[in-house]
């Protein structure tokens, strides 16, 4: 541990100021570039004692729990609410064009796609048993600490209005006193709580569970580890007009806005396609929209969220046929042969991206592709691989889905 007064040169990935050290870099959560920080720094680590020449973007936390002063502790669930909607929005979309430059990728890269307050219909609270009381919250930075929380700026009214049913909840299947994630998924018929991390529910505490939800008004659904404890009402999503039912703790966009954002740059880009594969396809986010236009063959690896998809698709009038397939895709992708039947591919893979089912996609010849992806540094190397294959890079799109974080969504659009 030592003592340093550094001056902050600028903002990492992890929204996390960076200034130079005597030994390297050092990350200073909650600063900004051209701040003087005198620092308590722990290898390349830095806390802040005190601030000079504030930056003109620094701005007032719009959340109690945030930063070094949050009540109850620093709640990691934000990274930049110091920072001026400007200098944040820049910041984001700079991330997508160091990554383009990265890979020397050539593109238009279009203004972000901005979130707001109250966006997120999902979200992930960590809970644990006290001597006490329950905590309910987000952990702290790098620290199992749970910052018990009484607002959340960036989550749905329909969830900040239910918090105290929340912990009610999840006091009641707490068997012990080691921590467990809930998540909350926002839906019409009531909230979707997914719960992980208890091995199981002894048959009292079950009991008591069902009891406890029984007794709450806006609850539609709980599951333990993915399998349903109760289910007063039957979850339901809208993608597009299409009413759908997602399986207990599968995945969801955690914001519709930017669902929409993003759906809406897949279908115009697809434009008149008649047979269009959706890759990494989920319960149908993008596939369910493209099939009110076009055929659709729709694969993904988690048979639950392939059988939501079905059931929806089989249940909407009005739509072109929509077929499905159970394939891992990471380590099965669709082959060439199997990709030249169609018109448009939209692929939408998990953070490690899609590069076994990029090569694929590269020598098939498919006339337009769109890519969807959480992470700017996968999605590059796999638009690299279409572009040496002779596709050209029509729009790039960065969409913000998880506001004062630094993780930034992207929709790239390509022609053969």
């Amino acid at each position: 541990m030592s003592m340093e007064t550094l001056t902050i040169e600028k903002i990492g990935l992890s929204g996390d100021g960076i200034a130079r050290g005597p030994f390297g870099p050092v990350y200073v959560p909650f600063t900004l570039p051209g701040e003087i920080a005198a620092l308590a720094v722990n290898k390349d680590k830095g806390t802040v004692m005190s601030l000079s020449g504030l930056s003109p973007d620094r701005v007032a936390p719009t959340c109690r729990h945030f930063g070094p002063e949050g009540e109850n502790g620093s709640c990691g669930g934000c990274s930049l609410q110091h920072a001026s909607d400007d200098f944040y929005q820049s910041f984001k979309r700079q991330i997508v064009l160091d990554a383009l430059k990265s890979k020397a990728l050539v593109a238009e890269v279009g203004p972000l796609v901005t979130a707001h307050p109250g966006d997120r219909r999902r979200t992930v609270f960590t809970a644990r048993r006290t001597e006490k009381s329950l905590l309910l919250g987000y952990n702290e930075r790098e620290s199992h600490n749970i910052v018990s929380i009484v607002e959340c700026p960036i989550a749905s009214p329909g969830i900040v209005s239910r918090l105290a049913t929340i912990r009610t909840i999840a006091a009641a299947m707490a068997v012990n006193a080691e921590p467990f994630r809930i998540t909350v998924l926002e839906t019409a018929a009531g909230l979707d709580l997914a719960v992980e991390g208890i091995k199981a529910l002894p048959d009292r505490q079950r009991r008591m569970a069902v009891e406890t939800v029984l007794g709450e008004k806006g609850i539609a659904r709980v599951a333990l580890n993915g399998e349903i404890v109760i289910e007063p009402h039957k979850p339901v999503i809208d993608f597009g007009g299409i009413s759908v039912s997602p399986p207990a703790g599968g995945f969801a966009q955690a914001s519709k806005p930017a669902e929409d954002a993003m759906a809406a740059l897949v279908t115009s880009h697809i434009g008149k396609a008649k047979r269009v594969a959706d890759l990494f396809a989920g319960s149908g986010t993008f596939a369910l929209r493209i099939a009110r236009t076009a055929r659709v063959h729709a694969v993904e690896g988690e048979d639950k969220a392939l059988k939501a998809l079905d059931y929806a698709a089989r249940n909407t009038q009005g739509l072109k046929p929509v077929t499905i397939e159970k394939r891992d895709l990471l380590r099965r992708p669709l082959m060439t042969a199997e990709l030249k039947i169609y018109d448009a591919v939209v692929f939408d893979p998990p953070r490690a991206g899609a590069e076994a089912q990029t090569k694929e996609l590269a020598r098939s010849g498919v006339k337009k592709i769109v890519a969807v992806s959480c992470n700017p540094v996968t999605l590059v190397r796999d638009l690299r691989i279409l572009v040496d294959a002779g596709y050209r890079i029509t729009s790039v799109t960065p969409i913000d889905q998880f506001l004062w974080s630094s993780h930034v969504e992207v929709v790239a659009t390509l022609e053969k």
